[in-house]
């Protein structure tokens, strides 16, 4: 940004052209918007424009944090209770009001998000990478038995990127071949079937060196 907006009447341009940019994005997408598109959704002069944005990439870089920073603010509310459902449910109903936050305001985050590599849009989502982490933290100490489940890491960030993407897709796609119900329980199940599978191995781990253990004492 070229400068900071510090008085409200500022504020309120630089906020009136980036909400112009979620607008001529849905509206072009981000190759065929330019500049003056935006500052006539505006109702602001390409002059004004410049004098807060240098370029039409400046503005979809603070749309891409203004999007990050709305999706957590919309995640962390839920925290508390999505962490004490079972696994299934919490997918499920953090996928159903992600669907519900995209669809917002004529779809303009869906819109925005569904352009993500070509707004690099990777660089913005440290926040909520962290929040998601957090989350995964927080369910993992409210139910210690799914800290059996190996490779945490690894596996909360596929399941978390590929139901990402999963639900982008499909709200972008004119034609789903499943309904979003259908697509959000079936990666429920995926994840809660997962999780059950690797608290069962850790179970006959652990029964399988208890008894290795009884038969050393027996001897």
């Amino acid at each position: 940004m070229t400068r900071k907006p510090q008085q409200e009447r500022a504020k309120a341009t630089v906020n009136a052209i980036v909400e112009a940019g979620f607008i001529a994005m849905a509206e072009r997408g981000p190759a065929a918007t330019t500049t003056r598109h935006i500052a006539e959704i505006a109702g602001v002069g390409v002059g004004s424009l410049y004098e807060y944005f240098d370029n039409k990439e400046a503005i979809f870089s603070v749309m891409s944090e203004r999007f990050v920073a709305d999706t957590v603010a919309m995640i962390q509310p839920l925290v508390p209770e999505l962490v004490r459902m079972p696994i299934a449910d919490a997918v499920r109903e953090l996928l159903n009001h992600f669907r519900q936050f995209l669809q917002e305001n004529d779809r303009r985050y869906l819109n925005c998000v569904q352009y993500a590599m070509t707004l690099d849009f990777e660089m913005y989502l440290e926040p909520l990478q962290k929040t998601l982490s957090e989350l995964v933290t927080q369910y993992l100490m409210h139910h210690p038995e799914t800290l059996q489940i190996r490779s945490i890491p690894t596996m909360s960030y596929i399941m978390i990127h590929g139901g990402i993407f999963a639900v982008v897709r499909h709200l972008t796609d004119p034609n789903p071949p499943i309904s979003f119900d259908d697509l959000a329980d079936g990666l429920a199940r995926m994840v809660g079937h997962y999780t059950e599978q690797e608290i069962q191995i850790a179970r006959m781990t652990r029964d399988k060196l208890s008894a290795e253990r009884q038969d050393v004492d027996n001897d």
